[in-house]
């Protein structure tokens, strides 16, 4: 092989790393599959069905541009996993996802085998997969828990508004007398405060008054 032609390879082999590299800067997961025991009319099916999920890319590449491009990201813990035939599914929005889908065609499809996966700088085996593909999506789960909440939150809502009605009618009534009750002491009183007799004793000065006057002297018989 000539030297221009090493090089077309080696460029053309980095616009491939290239491109793994930029669908695993948006991924929350990668899924690893050997699917080469698959029909034709099986593999245009499980496509569909990922396309149609969305979110999911999924495609082949070879394992030595998987290697490459997964060298210092947080998907590197895959690269023991790469031998045989490998097909990658990028998940770019739920991290299930990708497996929750390739899961669902499984009985179907007896040739199409989890190899591994990566989430969250994590790498889990086929086994390990396959539970993490079992475990529904957080819009079944946020569907589930608002249908178990629906009932019980519509009683509460109800008790709450039923309170507040009465509450409100009876602050309105019952807090005017309440403070017309409290005020009209305290004006009543502040006149008596400086008037009253205790201001007046205050003001008188008892000690000059107790203080009686020394008898006069009598005068002595002549």
């Amino acid at each position: 092989m000539t030297s221009a032609n090493l090089e077309r390879n080696r460029t053309a082999k980095n616009v491939v790393v290239d491109e793994i590299r930029e669908k695993l800067s948006r991924s929350k997961s990668i899924v690893l599959v050997d699917a080469r025991g698959l029909t034709v009319e099986q593999d245009t099916t499980l496509r569909k069905s990922l396309r149609k999920a969305g979110g999911i890319e999924y495609k082949v590449y070879k394992n030595s541009m998987i290697n490459f491009a997964v060298e210092g990201t947080e998907f590197e813990g895959i690269k023991e996993y790469l031998a045989g035939p490998t097909t990658v599914a990028f998940s770019y929005e739920d991290a299930t996802a990708a497996a929750a889908q390739i899961n669902k065609h499984l009985k179907n499809m007896p040739a199409l085998e989890f190899k591994a996966s990566s989430m969250e700088g994590n790498v889990y085996d086929a086994a390990k997969t396959k539970l993490i593909a079992d475990i529904p999506s957080k819009d079944v789960l946020l569907s589930r828990l608002l249908g178990s909440l629906k009932s019980p939150m519509a009683s509460f809502a109800r008790v709450v508004n039923a309170i507040a009605e009465q509450g409100g009618g009876g602050s309105a009534a019952e807090g005017a007398p309440a403070a017309e009750a409290a005020e009209t002491p305290v004006a009543a009183a502040a006149p008596e405060a400086v008037e009253g007799p205790v201001a007046e004793t205050a003001t008188e000065t008892p000690a000059e008054e107790a203080t009686p006057e020394p008898a006069a002297e009598e005068s002595a018989p002549e």
